[in-house]
């Protein structure tokens, strides 16, 4: 396990988003160098770059055309190198996005693959035997290669499945996962890897991790075979590389190699419940809503099971939000945010902020943009002052990557950098704070304190922290339980007073008897 996961607080960038120095409209890699102080104030010591290689842009760069070559809307190469080298000299790591499971249909590979002559990349892709036979099951396209065949999507059109075999293969064209030419493409993807790590980054957030090996069985294990093989390359060539897989099940991916795994929204789940429960019938009861009226223990019988089935594991990760889901402001006031980012910043695991929620950037319905479609509002450009174009570009509007906040309340790094009270500074407190205490970092111990089936407050302990979250409208109690008083590794058992260490809205305890304010959060240490 790299060590300096435990204490790694991570910032999302989108990149086309995020800081335009060329004044073309879309950000770039110089744009993320010129900020890199920025996020370093904010308290987050590691990056995650969504994809920045060379691409049509059909997906947002998730169709990759040169897994080797930065696109020219960000820069070179270089500029990318140089930008691990100056966030390295701030002490921040840097993930880029791996994109295994497809390419684009641009990408040479592909354009091999699709010639009617047998050659390398024949085998690369996923594809049928004739040009009349589809792929039960799975999307695919026929009738655009002079192969006779038809091939495998992955996601939008023009994602051809790359080629990790059939676990349980039904047709003659379809190979198993140890057949020479899925071992290829395997190998590949570590060559990629091994490009980028040698040129300085500190390891790849995977997207669809889980999608490599088709019909594959109910616990993956096929395609956490290859993830496994990949591990041992990196403990073995790069022992302080992390892996961060897009599965959302930490079981699987934890236990297959990753060392962390993001927590997704995916309706009805733990994470789901917590702040985007607005698609299910009867209204919003996301707990961290005001009047939502949720329940705590929607999210800890999901969740729970998961954490102490891999805390030896690794780590699940939280993440406030990320470019393929609706900003939490679309439901959520900055009142709101504020408990929700310091529920995420002080449970286990490593968190992920995405750029623009520390300040509580909104969600806009736009026109789909490079394949965004409802994502797109998600992407929206940072938010940096009150000038032109929110500081994001100095570029004429009708040039940008997309419109921003045009508001008069548009929340921006300026306004709020100057309001003691503001989210970005109740952020910049969190991080602080979780470096502060190594018993908020990732691998802190975690017990649940009070929890009841639709009340508040939420309680919990965080090795020999107390923490207190009231998210709802009104003053919240809760009995403690012994355990709650008695420092962690203690074998006295004699009970242990408090000194409250932060808090937001007001909390206090008196014996067993915790009271706790509307829309309050709070942490005691254990003297």
């Amino acid at each position: 396990m790299p060590a300096w996961l435990k204490d790694a607080v991570f910032y999302e960038i989108y990149p086309q988003s995020f800081k335009d120095t060329n004044n073309d409209g879309i950000g770039d890699i110089n744009g993320i160098i010129e900020k890199l102080d920025y996020v370093k104030e904010l308290g987050c010591n590691a990056l995650w770059i969504n994809p920045i290689y060379d691409s049509p842009f059909k997906d947002g760069g998730y169709d990759v055309r040169d897994y080797k070559k930065v696109a020219p809307r960000y820069g070179t190469n270089e500029d990318l190198y140089r930008l691990f080298g100056e966030a390295h000299k701030k002490g921040i790591h840097v993930l880029l996005d791996l994109v295994p499971g497809h390419t684009s249909e641009e990408h040479p590979w592909f354009l091999e693959s699709k010639k009617a002559e047998r050659n390398e990349y024949s085998d690369r892709y996923v594809w049928t035997n004739c040009w009349f036979y589809g792929i039960n099951g799975h999307p695919y396209v026929g009738g655009e290669a002079d192969r006779d065949g038809t091939y495998m999507l992955n996601f939008f059109k023009c994602q051809p499945a790359l080629n990790y075999g059939f676990l349980n293969k039904t047709q003659d064209w379809q190979l198993s996962p140890d057949d020479p030419a899925c071992i290829a493409t395997r190998e590949a993807m570590k060559d990629v890897m091994r490009f980028w790590l040698d040129h300085g980054c500190d390891g790849f957030r995977v997207d669809m991790a889980d999608s490599l090996v088709k019909d594959d069985d109910e616990n993956k294990s096929a395609t956490g075979k290859i993830w496994k093989n990949i591990r041992e390359m990196l403990d073995k060539e790069y022992p302080e590389a992390a892996i961060v897989s897009e599965w959302c099940n930490p079981q699987q991916a934890l236990k297959s190699g990753f060392h962390a795994d993001f927590y997704l929204d995916h309706q009805g789940n733990g994470y789901n419940t917590l702040l985007r429960d607005y698609e299910t019938p009867g209204g919003d009861h996301s707990f961290l809503k005001k009047d939502g009226n949720g329940d705590i223990m929607r999210f800890l019988l999901d969740y729970l099971p998961k954490y102490d089935a891999t805390r030896e594991d690794g780590y699940i990760s939280f993440i406030t939000c990320n470019h393929d889901t609706p900003r939490a402001r679309r439901t959520l006031e900055l009142d709101e945010l504020k408990l929700a980012w310091a529920l995420f910043l002080t449970l286990p695991g490593v968190p992920f902020i995405y750029y623009g929620d520390e300040i509580g950037m909104r969600y806009f319905e736009l026109p789909t943009k490079e394949g965004g479609y409802t994502r797109t509002g998600t992407r929206t450009p940072m938010q940096w002052t009150n000038g032109k174009n929110k500081g994001f570009s100095e570029a004429s509007s009708d040039m940008l990557y997309l419109p921003v906040d045009e508001s008069e309340d548009a929340p921006t790094v300026e306004n709020q950098a100057q309001d003691s009270s503001s989210l970005y500074n109740t952020v910049k407190a969190l991080t602080a704070l979780r470096h502060k205490y190594a018993d908020l970092q990732a691998d802190g111990s975690f017990e649940v304190i009070y929890a009841e089936k639709e009340q508040f407050p939420f309680v919990y302990r965080r090795g020999n922290l107390l923490i207190a979250i009231n998210p709802s409208g009104n003053k919240a109690n809760a009995t403690l339980s012994d355990k709650a008083f008695v420092k962690e590794k203690d074998s006295s058992g004699s009970h242990c007073a408090f000194n409250e260490v932060y808090s937001i809205g007001g909390c206090q305890i008196s014996g067993n008897s915790l009271t706790i304010n509307p829309q309050a959060f709070a942490v005691f240490e254990l003297k």
